[in-house]
């Protein structure tokens, strides 16, 4: 019987330690913008680096993109903390991008009041309802409409 060396053996893999920290995740160009929520605060897209991203660019008079809010919600249930959901909100006012974000219970995702267009016009978005998906380091998989299941589908690979 051999004697227990493992008392001897550095410690290379205890179960116990502790992992050094996760650098922060360099932040792509993508992800390099700032805003403001409905509610007037600042936001800065740089703390979405590192995680698969939803930007969806929404109007709160869109039929569709009303049609969407559902899934939106679905999605950030399931996905939490594993994927970035962000609404971008345009062409209305700022008071019906707040009745819409209620009426359709999509507040637990933040959302953007982006009346002027600034952010519709960096990411190149023409109409409601459009979504861009950017992966984990940030480039851009997807900027079109979507249809529930190829959102559910295209997640669930950006996820996986």
């Amino acid at each position: 019987m051999r004697p227990a060396a493992s008392a001897a053996a550095p410690p290379a893999a205890d179960a116990g330690a502790t992992e050094p920290p996760e650098a922060p995740a360099v932040v792509p160009a993508s992800l390099k913008f700032k805003g403001k929520t409905l509610d007037g605060k600042s936001f800065d897209a740089a703390t979405m680096a590192g995680k698969p991203t939803i930007l969806w660019f929404w109007a709160p008079w869109c039929a569709t993109c009303a049609s969407e809010a559902q899934s939106i919600a679905d999605l950030q249930d399931e996905y939490a903390g594993r994927l970035n959901i962000l609404g971008i909100a345009g062409m209305g006012g700022n008071k019906d991008m707040h009745e819409f974000v209620s009426d359709l219970e999509v507040g637990e995702v933040p959302h953007l009041d982006d009346g002027p267009g600034k952010l519709w016009k960096k990411f190149g978005i023409t109409e409601q309802s459009t979504y861009v998906i950017l992966d984990r380091a940030g480039k851009v998989v997807v900027r079109s409409y979507l249809d529930d299941l190829q959102l559910t589908t295209k997640v669930k690979s950006l996820v996986a």
